[in-house]
């Protein structure tokens, strides 16, 4: 299952992540929040990431919910019966229901498009936004140069420090030596980007003429059932919040 799910068009989980938080942002309830992460976590497990990559892939969702409620449970909208009192801080029943709402939106957003993003190729991407969304591809072509280099400037960084240790000069005054590598890592960066855009131009990517593709980027059955998907489990929940009335419109 986790190598059928990988071939899916990496546009189509990009939707279905987007549709999701589309429709859950709007309103602030445990309810539509609540039903589409039951409905997220049953379907969760047959992605075939395993569950030692979902969580490590998703531990910061599970902490900054956790984080997000505490802070909105003490300094939240005071309504009904007030439990605790000092200065600024106030918990009470408004703020108690809200920070809950709040802990699963995070979890009903964040959680579906870690798990959907974890799975998608830069390079895939890149193909299904200019052959299936039809965006520029010089905008798209850019911007997955740029995500390439990202592992460059890391090991850009890291090469620059045991350059410095080496020569002696870093074994004391870290923060004091942070410009310096900053400085030469703009330097560095510069330098870079002049060489890839002279490559990318030399290779005809800022012509005007229409741009042939390496691969095709197919968009079928498969695609339109995880985009279905996305908008059945968003929908879902705000149906059941106003079903229920505890839909809470925010945008109003």
């Amino acid at each position: 299952m986790s190598n059928r799910f990988e071939s899916v068009n990496p546009v189509a989980k990009l939707a279905a992540a987007l549709l999701i938080a589309f429709c859950l942002v709007p309103t602030i309830d445990w309810v539509s929040s609540g039903v589409a992460l039951l409905f997220e976590l049953i379907v969760i497990p047959f992605l075939g990431l395993g569950w030692r990559r979902f969580w490590i892939r998703t531990l910061a969702v599970w902490i900054a919910a956790p984080l997000t409620a505490v802070t909105i449970a003490l300094y939240g909208q005071t309504s009904g019966q007030v439990y605790f009192e000092w200065l600024i801080i106030r918990v009470s029943d408004g703020s108690i229901e809200l920070a809950i709402a709040t802990a699963l939106r995070i979890l009903a957003i964040g959680l579906p498009s870690v798990a959907l993003f974890v799975t998608i190729d830069p390079t895939d991407l890149a193909d299904g936004l200019a052959q299936t969304w039809r965006l520029p591809s010089r905008f798209v072509l850019g911007a997955l140069a740029g995500q390439r280099l990202v592992g460059l400037f890391i090991a850009d960084w890291r090469f620059l420090n045991l350059a410095r240790r080496s020569r002696g000069v870093a074994d004391s005054g870290r923060i004091r030596r942070i410009p310096g590598l900053v400085f030469a890592m703009l330097v560095l960066a510069i330098r870079r980007g002049s060489k890839l855009a002279t490559a990318m131009e030399a290779r005809g990517f800022g012509g005007t003429t229409n741009r042939t593709w390496a691969r095709a980027s197919q968009f079928g059955f498969t695609e339109w059932l995880v985009v279905l998907s996305g908008l059945a489990i968003g929908l879902t929940g705000d149906l059941v919040a106003i079903a229920t009335g505890q839909w809470n419109f925010i945008l109003g």
